[in-house]
């Protein structure tokens, strides 16, 4: 059987939210959500990695498990890496679950657990979602993806790739199929050890996109593709959008 494990990495300083996990989305805090929405998909433990002793405390009281981290990790991949050294076990692969995402849904984790059931196992995978209006394909927060034949990633960048010469911007998606990137991450437990040691990229510098370094280096990324969509919180409405989610589900 596959030993994936699910690993939530939960800051909790925010410049735009502070105390973003303890955020309360209806009667749970949003790290709550997280963990219970990853709990459905198929791993066999979920994680919360924070560097905050009220988070850690906060997840150990609804039956939760968490690890303390260092407060100064760079990114949260260094953080899942942090945590998974501290759980002492070896997994197949590591599902790095992003903890401001409260309606991440089992199916896009599972998504990615099922590329490391074959063999050779992917380095690194990740999620891609069709890209369905012309405001969801000029903005800049929204990172697209271009992939080869076999869906390993190419290349990402927060601008429109392809860039089509022949037709008007206001036409490219009726002319090609864009995608986006979805941030969620697996990796293979050596992978994600070596690219922990990997100083920042130029690549990643001009985009702000932290998988470029890993591109840049040589490894590739895998994908599975979605098309369910997720709410990410960074700001207080946000909030406001997720609490109106909520009721429309309930």
């Amino acid at each position: 059987m596959l030993h994936a494990i699910g690993i939530i990495p939960a800051r909790y300083a925010s410049t735009r939210l502070p105390g973003k996990p303890l955020v309360d989305l209806g009667g749970k805090s949003m790290i709550q959500r997280v963990v219970e929405q990853a709990r459905q998909a198929n791993l066999s433990r979920v994680v919360v990695a924070t560097d905050d002793d009220r988070i850690l405390s906060h997840v150990e009281s609804f039956g939760g498990e968490a690890v303390l981290t260092a407060p100064d990790h760079p990114s949260g991949t260094d953080r899942v890496f942090d945590a998974y050294r501290q759980l002492g076990v070896v997994a197949d692969c590591i599902i790095n679950i992003q903890g401001d995402e409260p309606f991440i849904h089992p199916a896009q984790i599972n998504a990615l657990v099922d590329l490391f059931a074959a063999e050779p196992r992917p380095q690194l995978a990740t999620l891609v979602k069709p890209v369905v209006s012309t405001e969801e394909l000029f903005s800049p927060h929204l990172p697209k993806v271009v992939l080869d034949a076999q869906g390993y990633a190419l290349y990402f960048s927060r601008h429109p790739l392809p860039f089509q010469r022949q037709h008007a911007p206001t036409d490219w998606l009726a002319h090609h199929r864009y995608l986006r990137h979805i941030g969620l991450y697996a990796y293979r437990p050596d992978v994600l050890a070596d690219i922990t040691l990997l100083p920042p990229s130029a690549l990643e510098q001009a985009e702000s996109l932290e998988q470029l370094r890993w591109l840049e280096t040589g490894y590739r990324i895998l994908t599975a593709e979605t098309t369910l969509d997720t709410i990410g919180i960074d700001t207080p409405e946000d909030v406001q959008r997720a609490l109106a989610q909520l009721k429309i589900e309930n």
